[in-house]
């Protein structure tokens, strides 16, 4: 295994010092470091942050490797500074089974690029009728401990109680996709002025308020763990610190899409734009980004979601939900938080590494800490040209936008996945 000495790099904003990586971990700290065996990666200017993970990513395989594959989301991942992400369950077949988890979870180690965590189905093939096999999936080699219908909403009360109860006896965590569906059916974009301007059928916030609402107070009844998938609105938020107030045991996470676009970008019928849940208003994400701020919300992940041609590039209403999200997600983060390095570790690495129970991950660099970090450079700016991500789809909403940020460098246990910006496998 290669040794790295970085020199010069900033560790989560603090002064400039040198990190020297060796079999895996971190194994000294310190200005003035010399390793003749080591391969020298200047850190001038840089800031190090230890490797981000993403609660909600869609990988797409099995069955829709069109759009997506494990290897091909890793790489986007690691771009992004990614050195694990949580993979979304609607797969096909969807991941209700200790043999779809474990398949996932192995593709995962064969591409080698970040570390790839299952997350299973609450319900059998996400039909909110039946719980699925979670106990045969958190024994299995993947180890699954969050369990989610993202895309469809576990409706049901009664079904959402028995699945907190079930997986508090290996203190699992269910991760709900907050819709109400009989709120939102036919919907196309948020509701508000400028669906009725537009005239397409609005998805109200109360929708997601309600199922929120709801959730939060089974949590509380069962003494189990709920974490909120992408919450979109300034009411949720109100309800999650109400809730958090009282010690339920309520996570939460926002997606960088909805910290910074709003349902007025709908206005050109572009449907790179359609997501689920939708684009809100500027005083729903001028809510949103205090919540980060002040912890109501505790993690920025990425819902990141590849489409095939077809399935986007079509008339708005018949184009599906979903944005890229993995190789902009730091930047997004620093366009909108600013250098607010110790922030943006908490928010985008510590708590969901704590929440995922990701080991090893989530961890400052430090001596004896295992070697994942991601190097940024916060003086860089680059222009997003949907051709050279490294994604299989090109559905995103930044496309010729200029970012702030850019990454050069990724490390996975010590070994690089991304060096000078490029994927390195």
């Amino acid at each position: 295994m290669t040794a790295y000495l970085i020199t010069s790099v900033s560790v989560v904003g603090a002064a400039p010092t040198d990190l020297l990586i060796r079999d895996g971990v971190i194994a000294e700290v310190g200005a003035g470091l010399t390793a003749p065996d080591a391969t020298v990666v200047d850190g001038t200017g840089l800031v190090a942050l230890p490797g981000l993970v993403d609660l909600h990513t869609h990988l797409r395989e099995p069955g829709r490797e069109d759009a997506e594959t494990v290897e091909s989301g890793s790489r986007a991942a690691a771009l992004g500074g990614y050195t694990a992400v949580c993979a979304m369950a609607n797969t096909s077949p969807v991941a209700d089974t200790a043999g779809v988890v474990e398949q996932v979870w192995r593709l995962g180690r064969e591409a080698g690029l970040v570390d790839v965590q299952p997350i299973g189905a609450v319900t059998v093939g996400l039909a909110g009728e039946r719980l699925a096999e979670l106990g045969a999936m958190a024994d299995s080699a993947a180890r699954v401990r969050i369990f989610s219908d993202d895309g469809h909403c576990v409706a049901d009360p009664k079904l959402m109680r028995r699945a907190l109860e079930y997986v508090k006896a290996f203190d699992g965590i269910i991760a709900q996709h907050a819709e109400e569906p009989r709120l939102t059916e036919g919907a196309q974009m948020h509701e508000g002025e400028v669906s009725t301007r537009l005239g397409l059928i609005g998805w109200p916030a109360v929708a997601e308020e309600a199922i929120i609402a709801r959730d939060v107070l089974l949590a509380e009844h069962v003494g189990s763990r709920l974490h909120v998938c992408h919450v979109s609105t300034a009411g949720s938020v109100e309800v999650l610190r109400q809730a958090k107030a009282r010690g339920v045991r309520v996570t939460a996470e926002v997606t960088p899409h909805h910290l910074l676009l709003t349902d007025e970008r709908a206005e050109t019928y572009d449907p790179v734009y359609k997501v689920n849940p939708p684009l809100r208003t500027a005083a729903d994400i001028a809510a949103l980004r205090a919540a980060l701020a002040d912890g109501v919300i505790d993690v920025i992940a990425t819902d990141h979601a590849p489409h095939a041609v077809e399935d986007k590039e079509c008339e708005w209403a018949y184009a599906r939900p979903g944005m890229l999200g993995l190789e902009t997600a730091l930047s997004i983060a620093l366009d909108v938080l600013g250098p607010e390095w110790d922030l943006i570790a908490e928010r985008m690495s510590r708590t969901p590494a704590r929440i995922a129970g990701l080991t090893g991950h989530g961890v400052d660099p430090a001596p004896g800490v295992p070697a994942n970090l991601t190097l940024i450079d916060p003086a860089a700016h680059r222009t997003i040209e949907p051709a050279e991500l490294a994604s299989r789809s090109r559905n995103t909403p930044y496309a010729r936008m200029t970012l702030p940020g850019r990454i050069v460098a990724t490390f996975l246990r010590g070994e690089p996945t991304v060096l000078d910006g490029k994927a390195v496998k």
